[in-house]
């Protein structure tokens, strides 16, 4: 079952970068690409629990920035060490410059 929730305004994420994004104690990184597509991960890095939105965004990936650790935040895959457990990814669509998240899988834990 689907829980879309407003996350931020769409003009509110600069092309290649973040922000972070809390609801109901779980933080959310969501992303804009250089082309204006967006996407949504876990807000903390796998490895230490570091926030993301103080990280690096090139390109496709987001860069920890405690230790340097690479996802590529549209399928939450890390990229090499320290990072060996991937982000968990979520659902993102764009309606009347309103970026939704689905927190579905977030709230189920």
């Amino acid at each position: 079952m689907s829980n879309w929730i407003v996350a931020c305004g769409a003009d509110d994420i600069d092309e290649e970068d973040l922000i972070s994004f809390d609801h109901n104690g779980h933080i959310f990184a969501i992303y804009r690409s250089s082309s204006s597509e967006y996407f949504a991960t876990d807000g903390l890095c796998t490895h230490e629990a570091a926030d993301l939105s103080a990280g690096l965004v090139m390109g496709y990936i987001v860069e920890c920035p405690k230790h340097n650790g690479r996802f590529d935040y549209r399928t939450g895959e890390a990229k090499g060490p320290p990072v060996c457990v991937n982000l968990v990814t979520y659902p993102v669509k764009v309606e009347n410059g309103s970026v939704f998240i689905d927190v579905a899988l977030a709230d189920a834990v």
